[in-house]
């Protein structure tokens, strides 16, 4: 089985992907054999309120640092359609023989319609991903959440949102990790187990396939496949595979295994 195309990837326009690289990226891509790649860049809006304390280990080119005012609120900087362009153009015509997609994941549409529309009318995109980074109007990370709040209620305030991402914004076509929480779910606490909460699972699922969503499988954390198939029941048509990379190390990583799960459970 081939590698299936990798349409979520972050290179150096995106402002948390300290060491992107767009042309390295690119070259993997075809040391690879993927047969083509989608850089979908980050486009947000939403204030971090960020850890509490700046790690020291950060250098301070770091986004967390770069960006971060005195009280602790990290704001992302605008995002350079222009040069994005540009650069996309060069790779294009410097890797004939991949296919190079454009696209921007922008995070919380729902909350930032005017700012999403803005971006999205000044350029043509092949791929907009929507995603839920936060569930409580600014950015925390889960780790902290889960440092305060029963873990269960994290994730079921976070597919409660989910929905509404869904019903309140049609300016992207692609959901991205519906599952981003379980990436930080608590060791403490064992292996996550999908069916406790799969009633919140199916319904956020359900809204997306009628809305006629893509559900993206993104391989940051590979998918349940206990999750992918209630998608499946619950009418999801399509699947697209997304490795998240920040950087070009990170480029198709378990993608392989993710295109075999999806046919396991009946998409082809």
């Amino acid at each position: 089985m081939g590698l299936p195309p990798d349409t979520h990837v972050h290179s150096e326009w995106s402002w948390d992907a300290l060491a992107g690289s767009m042309e390295s990226t690119c070259q993997r891509a075809v040391q690879l054999g993927l047969p083509s790649i989608a850089f979908t860049e980050h486009v947000d809006h939403t204030v971090w309120l960020g850890p509490r304390d700046v790690v020291p280990e950060w250098p301070p080119e770091h986004p967390m640092v770069r960006f971060r005012d005195a009280s602790g609120r990290v704001t992302p900087p605008p995002f350079d359609v222009d040069g994005y362009t540009e650069s996309l153009d060069r790779c294009r015509s410097k890797f004939p023989t991949l296919r190079v997609l454009s696209g921007v994941e922008v995070g919380e549409p729902h909350r930032h319609e005017r700012a999403v529309a803005e971006i999205l009318s000044a350029a043509t995109f092949d791929r907009v991903l929507g995603s839920l980074h936060a569930a409580e109007g600014g950015f925390r990370e889960p780790a902290e959440l889960y440092a305060e709040r029963q873990a269960h209620d994290v994730v079921r305030d976070y597919l409660a949102e989910v929905i509404q991402v869904v019903e309140d914004s049609d300016a992207f076509s692609i959901l991205a990790h519906i599952d981003f929480p379980l990436r930080y779910w608590p060791q403490r606490l064992g292996p996550f187990d999908p069916f406790v909460m799969e009633e919140e699972f199916r319904s956020a699922l359900r809204v997306t396939a009628a809305a006629e969503r893509v559900l993206e499988i993104n391989t940051v954390l590979p998918l349940d496949a206990t999750i992918l198939g209630w998608w499946r029941e619950e009418g999801g048509r399509a699947v697209t595979f997304g490795s998240d990379a920040h950087e070009p190390s990170e480029l198709a990583r378990n993608l392989r295994e993710a295109a075999a799960m999806a046919e396991a459970v009946g998409f082809t």
